[in-house]
């Protein structure tokens, strides 16, 4: 994980606020768009159709400002690797949530992300220990998991329990994914972004062709068929482009505030478009589950350095 910025290092300014606030609507969309697709066609084949023309655009990207994807052997392994944990896993593992779960409810989950981020390295870094603080966080969005599920979690593995652990396990992955993931600090972000998809492409193919062969697949709608487009196009290769712009501008630290808006952007599109309804306890939840993602950031509960100096 990033260190925070300090008073010296990079800020959020304007036209970064402005790139965030389009990067939550990007993936906050892509629960919106994903639960048009899977509607008419299986998680899979939506998976497939959304990282292989997401990679095809990047790739164009990448021609456009004169990178390639020469990196070695090594560094393609490692592709394969962070398309496993970043891509193919959580991909189909939200999908096939959404088959039993509102786009919002999906949100609210996978926003628990940097929840499973402060646990994977606490037990897998190499120096990586959580603080008190993180450690606060992590119990404020376990609990907020907990009334998010409410009788779900009490009621065996009927009602909607499997699909919400589906969702959480999506998030689970997520968190190894960053930490497997510092090891491209030294690689063009597209470079990266490009390479997993890729692999990730190559991996999901052969999945595709085994259990829902494309030949079998009914002719989307045109509504399915934009979802598709707008799932890989908008919410997979534009959103990367700008969460990179973010990251080179104001910091690794400062493009996570996106998990803080990525939920209340789904829940709007859910609620605005597909006519979701969300219970008092999913609210509740998100509220815990965004005072543990306030906690794990820790920017709220640090002295300004200003202030310490008065002191």
């Amino acid at each position: 994980m990033t260190t925070a910025p300090t008073s010296s290092g990079p800020v959020m300014g304007a036209r970064e606020w402005l790139l965030l606030l389009a990067l939550s609507l990007l993936w906050g969309g892509s629960f919106f768009f994903g639960k048009i697709a899977v509607a008419e066609w299986p998680p899979l084949a939506v998976v497939l159709s959304r990282v292989s023309l997401a990679a095809a655009v990047l790739y164009l990207v990448l021609r456009m400002r004169g990178l390639d994807m020469a990196v070695g052997r090594r560094m393609w392994l490692a592709f394969f690797v962070m398309g496993l944990l970043n891509n193919l896993i959580p991909f189909c593992l939200i999908f096939w949530g959404q088959t039993q779960l509102q786009s919002g409810v999906s949100a609210i989950l996978n926003a628990t992300t940097p929840v499973f981020g402060v646990i994977v390295a606490h037990l897998f870094g190499s120096n990586e220990k959580a603080t008190p603080l993180k450690l606060a966080g992590v119990l404020a969005g376990l609990v907020g998991v907990g009334i998010l599920m409410g009788p779900d979690a009490l009621s065996g593995l009927g009602g909607a329990l499997l699909p919400q652990l589906a969702c959480l396990g999506a998030a689970l992955s997520y968190g190894f994914a960053g930490l497997y993931g510092r090891r491209f600090r030294d690689t063009p972000p597209l470079v990266t972004a490009a390479g997993q998809l890729s692999a990730t492409t190559v991996m999901s193919l052969p999945l595709v062709l085994i259990f829902t062969p494309p030949w079998s697949l009914p002719t989307p709608s045109w509504t399915a068929a934009a979802a598709l487009v707008g799932l890989a196009l908008i919410s997979t290769a534009l959103a990367y482009v700008i969460f990179f712009q973010i990251m080179r501008r104001a910091g690794g630290n400062n493009a996570m505030l996106v998990t803080f808006l990525v939920p209340v952007s789904a829940i709007m599109l859910g609620v605005g478009l597909l006519g979701e309804t969300l219970l008092p306890r999913h609210l509740a939840g998100m509220a815990a589950i965004f005072a543990g993602l306030a906690l794990i950031d820790g920017r709220l509960f640090r002295r300004r350095p200003e202030i310490s100096a008065a002191r």
